[in-house]
């Protein structure tokens, strides 16, 4: 069964654009976020990636605008893996307001597991995903 996380964000007033509403472009930050945090409760936080050369480029990403939260409004983001590959997975991710879990957006987010090549800058290559982060963010048992 897919593990669900959750992030938190209270839409900050550099969130959003010139009449007190969300920022589309903030969907997309969030989402980013929320799927590096899954990364890192799978037990691969940022230091852990840049120490072992992993980085997960995004490949592709869309997300529906389903209603705009204002200045203030406590937000969360609901995320989950909802496909495995060998080196890539998808990330689905729900916006919700969180006092009356009235849903903003939903979106999705495709990444690739890559190991740099020599250090950071040189290139990429997929490579398959850690057995610990596919296990603790309840990918199918092969």
């Amino acid at each position: 069964m897919p593990v669900l996380g959750r992030m938190q964000r209270t839409l900050a007033w550099g969130d959003c654009d010139p009449a007190g509403i969300i920022y589309y472009p903030t969907y997309y930050r969030w989402m980013d976020a929320a799927t590096w945090e899954l990364v890192a409760q799978a037990g691969f936080p940022a230091a852990r990636m840049r120490a072992e050369l992993f980085t997960l480029p995004l490949v592709a990403a869309e997300c529906t605008f389903v209603s705009s939260p204002t200045f203030g409004d406590e937000c969360e983001v609901r995320s989950h893996v909802e496909l495995w590959g060998r080196s890539s997975f998808t990330v689905k991710h729900e916006i919700v307001l969180m006092d009356t879990q009235r849903p903003l957006a939903r979106g999705s987010e495709s990444r690739v597991w890559c190991r740099y090549e020599s250090g950071p800058g040189s290139p990429l290559r997929g490579v398959r995903i850690p057995e610990e982060v596919r296990a603790a963010l309840g990918a199918p048992i092969a």
